[in-house]
């Protein structure tokens, strides 16, 4: 029999038998991990990529700039034009082409070959988060999809937890390149994972280019974009250089540096599950503490970050409030869609990676020509435009709590199911 899938997604599931669809949602983490994992590792190796090629801090971080890019460009064309192939098809296609990425940054015999390779993380990106980010109602009974979109998500921070730490204790010890290599093998690992967990998952409800322009006309949407590219601009634009200022103004040694990252990424472990329970009921509060946690910990850097302690301290409170950002703004697209889970997969893809790399090229050109203390006064700044954004559009609110709340009692507040303002509880 066929299990119909819950409000939100966009087609039904597979018949998967109970012992098969946990492993197939644990593999599709592990591609999900592996890919945050190699898009976000030069943070940790920026400085030893750049005197092996002898480039600026600032040109190195075209490394993470590069996949943005792409990843922004790749999730709408690429979903698009492989709407009607099958589902578990791409998500083998894209493992593999971040296999084939990453062996190839290892052998990079020039820095251009370099960034050659990040051109295709960042169509993996783009493809494989658009497809899975709302794969979970296909993988699952209905009774188990919230905790299954929680096990998938929470491969976002773990990349930070473990796969950056890790990646820089190895590039360390044993060159920038190993890591990378280490990550191709992982990488390899999770394709054969998919092929053997993952059924065939046909495309039953084709994402179109008009869908996606239409949900851009929206106001949820909207207001989802602009909150997106302000608090993910300010936080790439700084964490970027993290390692050179943790290097230069702390005075950090590499191991240090590869603790520092390590508690970083457990506090953004804690964010993530503790803004994962409140952004539901309160999104826009939730959405401004971590906003304005950002904001407070990037101002003070400048000031505190020359000790130690410091540091450490003001790298908790940032890495504790930027994991709740990837499931805020998701929720925001996801409400502001609620009837077409890929596409909201898709903008949500598309403004994320996007913003990434505008943060991450914006920091390099001021850490160049300035300091990595002034990438941090500007992150914050950046991140408190974005509290004062959401304090606006509380006080314009009170119209779509009404219709929330007659959506609430069961009676749907626009025609036809279509996507429209912000559906959001009252904070």
């Amino acid at each position: 029999m066929r299990t119909t899938a819950p409000p939100g997604t966009d087609s039904t599931a597979e018949p998967t038998a109970a012992t098969t669809a946990w492993p197939a949602v644990l593999a599709v983490t592990a591609g999900i991990f592996a890919i945050v994992t190699t898009e976000i590792l030069p943070i940790g190796l920026l400085t030893e990529i750049g005197a092996d090629f002898t480039v600026s801090d600032g040109m190195a971080g075209l490394t993470m700039t590069m996949p943005g890019l792409l990843a922004a460009v790749a999730a709408p064309v690429v979903t698009v034009a492989t709407a009607r192939v099958d589902r578990r098809v791409m998500l083998c296609a894209f493992i593999l082409l971040l296999a084939v990425a990453n062996f190839l940054a290892a052998a990079a015999t020039g820095y251009w070959v370099l960034l050659a390779s990040r051109v295709l993380v960042g169509v993996t990106i783009g493809g494989f988060w658009s497809i899975s980010a709302g794969l979970a109602g296909r993988l699952v009974p209905p009774a188990s999809v919230g905790r299954a979109t929680a096990v998938i998500f929470a491969s976002v921070p773990l990349g930070s937890v473990l796969g950056v730490p890790a990646g820089t204790l190895i590039g360390g010890i044993a060159g920038w390149r190993t890591a990378f290599v280490v990550l191709g093998v992982l990488s390899t690992a999770v394709l054969a994972a998919l092929l053997l967990t993952v059924p065939r998952l046909p495309a039953e409800r084709p994402t179109r280019a008009s869908e996606l322009t239409g949900l851009v006309r929206t106001t949820g949407t909207r207001f989802a974009l602009i909150l997106t590219f302000l608090i993910v601009t300010a936080h790439f634009g700084a964490y970027t250089y993290v390692t050179p200022f943790l290097e230069d103004v702390t005075g950090a040694g590499t191991g240090t540096v590869t603790i520092v990252l390590l508690v970083y990424g457990a506090a953004g472990m804690i964010g993530n599950f503790i803004c994962g329970a409140t952004v539901s009921k309160h999104p826009r509060a939730t959405f401004a503490a971590v906003s304005a946690a950002i904001a407070a910990a990037t101002l003070l850097l400048p000031v505190l970050g020359g000790s130690l302690f410091g540091a450490l301290a003001l790298l908790v409170l940032w890495g504790a409030a930027y994991g709740g950002v990837p499931v805020c703004s998701q929720t925001w697209f996801a409400k502001a869609a609620p009837r077409s889970a890929e596409a909201a997969s898709v903008l949500f893809t598309a403004s994320f990676q996007a913003t990434i790399a505008i943060g991450a090229l914006t920091g390099g050109l001021v850490v160049d020509h300035h300091a990595p203390t002034t990438v941090m006064t500007l992150a914050g700044l950046t991140a408190a435009l974005a509290v004062l954004v959401v304090i606006a559009h509380r006080q314009s609110a009170p119209p779509d709590i009404a219709l929330l709340q007659s959506h609430h009692r069961g009676a749907s507040p626009y025609p036809n199911d279509a996507p429209a303002g912000v559906l959001m509880d009252d904070d």
